[in-house]
């Protein structure tokens, strides 16, 4: 994806060969900040204070902050009180543990002198991997914005719309959600995107939005709750979300917020698709009400919101009475049955158990899906 017509990706190598290069995802969409990670408690931090998010990043974040640790100390100890330190930071985004468990079993095989080049090399090819199979990701989303504008007869455009931040800022590049909206913007689908603010972190309006205005994608902005008004009256014709975790037999935990979404599409009539990396499939739990950890954030998430006031300064302003307590659960669980289907790599399959099982036939042997 570009910013300002400049190829850029959310997380890099810097020139100096060692340190990892990120966008501060904090600050926008009224500033691009770039910060420079050196050690495994800045990658840490990065993740716990979501300087980076999205379950694929974060996943990318972890596997560098292991080769920042493993330059001071490759030792097996070190090895491992870094992957449990990294782990402890999101406990909701399975790829974070993916990740972490990909890089510590190639490690440890090789001798501590070898792991820190190892780890640098498996940290680059989790990055290029990502964006390949987002890339994949998006085609076969693509194709059915392309079904549904065929069916319109190609007259006005397609609405589609999503919840939270599934675009290149939460992967690599590309993004999972709008991967799909990308692709059909770039191939000449005539699309526009229904936005939701997506409260508490606002991560829909300030960089949802932000990613679609660099890339010339129509867009507007909505209030969390005006999507089942508008389904209501016809102006979606399809939802498209990403996912934290999603289970074996296709459960799906997002944003909080999004089984909301998907209940007003099933009582619409409105497909409800949900994008993912199979990085993000937890193949070793099936009921996500059950086993999906939910993650409880800080309350001044809820409480306290920031914005640029006219002078241009950005501010944080409370928002509820001082004393109100407040609960903030960052995800919710959607059901197999709302989602219509699941757009991975490989291509759109059943959200159910057989359904990805017909597109990775490979666990079928190890499946255990409790």
């Amino acid at each position: 994806m570009k910013v300002g017509g400049v190829a850029m990706r959310s997380i890099w190598l810097e020139p100096d060969g060692w340190s990892v290069g990120i966008i501060d995802q904090r600050h926008l969409p009224h500033r691009l900040v770039t910060d420079r990670l050196t050690t495994l408690a800045e990658a840490a931090e990065a993740i716990r204070a979501m300087r980076v998010r999205g379950a694929p990043l974060i996943g990318a974040a972890a596997a560098y902050g292991l080769c920042l640790a493993l330059r001071t100390d490759p030792s097996n100890a070190a090895l491992d009180a870094a992957c449990r330190m990294l782990a402890a930071t999101r406990p909701t985004a399975v790829n974070l543990a993916w990740a972490l468990e990909d890089m510590r079993r190639r490690l440890r095989s090789l001798p501590p002198a070898r792991r820190s080049e190892a780890a640098y090399a498996r940290a680059a090819a989790i990055c290029d991997e990502d964006i390949a199979t987002n890339r994949a990701l998006g085609a076969h989303g693509a194709a059915l914005i392309r079904e549904r504008w065929e069916k319109k007869r190609r007259q006005g455009v397609v609405e589609v719309l999503t919840h939270c931040n599934a675009g290149w800022l939460a992967t690599v590049d590309w993004g999972t959600a709008l991967a799909p909206v990308f692709r059909a913007h770039d191939e000449g689908i005539p699309v526009h995107v229904w936005v939701d603010e997506t409260r508490p972190r606002n991560q829909g309006a300030s960089l949802t939005a932000w990613e679609l205005q660099q890339h010339g994608v129509p867009h507007t902005v909505i209030v969390d709750n005006a999507g089942g008004h508008l389904m209501q009256h016809g102006r979606v014709d399809l939802c498209i979300v990403g996912t934290d975790r999603t289970t074996a037999r296709g459960d799906v935990a997002n944003k909080i917020g999004t089984y909301l979404k998907a209940l007003a599409a099933a009582d619409n009539g409105v497909p409800f698709y949900v994008a993912l990396p199979s990085s993000t499939i937890d193949w070793s739990i099936a009921d996500g009400l059950r086993h999906i950890p939910i993650e409880e954030r800080a309350g001044s998430e809820v409480s306290d919101i920031a914005g640029r006031l006219p002078d241009g300064t950005v501010a944080t302003v409370r928002l509820i009475p001082e004393g109100s307590p407040v609960a903030n659960y960052a995800f919710d669980v959607t059901p197999a049955r709302l989602v219509t289907a699941l757009i991975t790599e490989r291509g759109v399959c059943e959200a159910s158990a057989a359904g990805l099982l017909r597109l990775f036939p490979e666990r079928r042997a190890g499946r255990t899906g409790t």
